[in-house]
């Protein structure tokens, strides 16, 4: 089973802490969804025939694009490459484009499970975030959703920043709980790089993040989730049994995926590739048949250090055996071995596989990358 990925790169504004590729000049969504489709033939065999089980609208934000050039673009994608009936297919979208027509024409078109960008209950974040909807829009947003049969949907929260109190975090957790929201992607506040944010902070505007109140809400975060009965699946998502998202897992299993769009990765086991960021260039090559990408062949060292990477941060951990069957069992027991420095300090657990407790969560970039192989033999 593959995925495939449909970056669209358009935004109504930009928020404050966001570094994903985007821009909100929007008058270029035609020639994009025209590229977009151009680039699916050229990449036709990129998946090798392998089905599709999942399609992921993400951006920017897809759901400025009208319903009918979501529709163009599955339609496509289900002539270029073989895609399940019951494939999962996720719309990533803003509570302000989510009303009844909307949803209409989104089930209509076959849209099954729905990704909202809420981030908080309250006013004043949003504000500072620089989001475009308001507290309102985003409970307005969910009953809507309800009550047009998708029961398969998520909302994002964001923890860690300046202005959110431990109380106002309870009460942003507990309104996902208490509406009986399925699946929950919950990411703490980072500052990249050329940002609105960073550079707010820089020039004194902005306070910085506190990395000791983000870690306690965090572990705060896990303890209601688990409480609740929610899975937590990986690092930043949490699911009710059976909501799980099956195209976010597939990157974390390693499977294939084709991504689309500019700035768009993809990945087939073997190599790697991501297009240009840049609208007017991903546009123009494809306008003359060519696609403008970088791409790297993966060496065996890369592909056990982000099986590590990306296992490590899922509720399966990293599998020994799948260790042994690809790089040899030396590899696995030097591996394994490695990883008994953060057992005294309750960071992982360790037997057919290896699993970062609550604790080690906190840290599983440092303890992922410490466990990295330099070379191997």
């Amino acid at each position: 089973m593959a995925g495939i990925y449909c970056h669209i790169p358009f935004c109504k504004r930009a928020c404050h802490y966001c570094n994903f590729y985007f821009s909100t000049s929007v008058g270029a969504k035609n020639d994009i969804v025209a590229a977009l489709l151009k680039e699916m033939t050229i990449q036709r065999d990129y998946l090798e025939g392998e089905i599709v089980d999942t399609v992921y609208f993400g951006g920017g934000t897809p759901s400025i694009l009208p319903a009918g050039q979501l529709s163009e673009i599955l339609a496509a994608a289900r002539t270029v490459f073989h895609v399940s009936q019951h494939a999962e297919i996720t719309l990533e979208c803003n509570p302000d484009d989510v009303h009844s027509q909307s949803l209409n024409a989104w089930n209509e078109i076959g849209i099954n499970r729905l990704s909202l960008g809420l981030q908080s209950f309250f006013d004043d974040d949003l504000r500072w975030m620089n989001r475009s909807h308001s507290a309102n829009q985003a409970l307005e947003s969910i009953r809507v959703v309800r009550a047009h049969g998708f029961d398969n949907f998520s909302v994002d929260l964001i923890y860690g920043f300046q202005l959110l109190t431990q109380s106002k975090w309870k009460e942003n957790v507990m309104k996902v709980l208490e509406l009986g929201i399925p699946h929950v992607s919950c990411y703490g506040m980072t500052i990249e790089p050329n940002t609105a944010l960073a550079r707010l902070i820089a020039r004194g505007a902005a306070e910085d993040i506190d990395q000791s109140v983000q870690a306690e809400q965090f572990l705060l975060l896990m303890k209601w989730m688990k409480d609740a009965g929610f899975e937590h699946y990986e690092i930043s998502n949490f699911a009710m049994p059976g909501f799980r998202s099956r195209h976010n897992s597939s990157y974390w299993q390693g499977k294939k995926y084709l991504g689309l769009g500019p700035s768009a990765h993809s990945y087939n086991g073997k190599t790697r590739q991501w297009n240009v960021s840049n609208n007017s260039l991903y546009t123009s090559g494809l306008r003359n048949g060519i696609l403008n990408f970088e791409s790297e062949n993966l060496s065996p060292t890369q592909r056990i250090n982000e099986y590590i990477m990306t296992s490590l941060r899922t509720i399966e951990g990293c599998e020994l055996d799948v260790i042994s069957n690809n790089f040899g069992d030396a590899i696995a027991a030097i591996l394994e071995k490695a990883t008994r420095k953060y057992i005294p300090d309750s960071l992982v657990r360790i037997g057919s596989r290896l699993v970062l407790n609550d604790q080690g969560k906190l840290f599983a970039d440092d303890i992922a990358s410490s466990l990295f192989f330099e070379t191997l033999a």
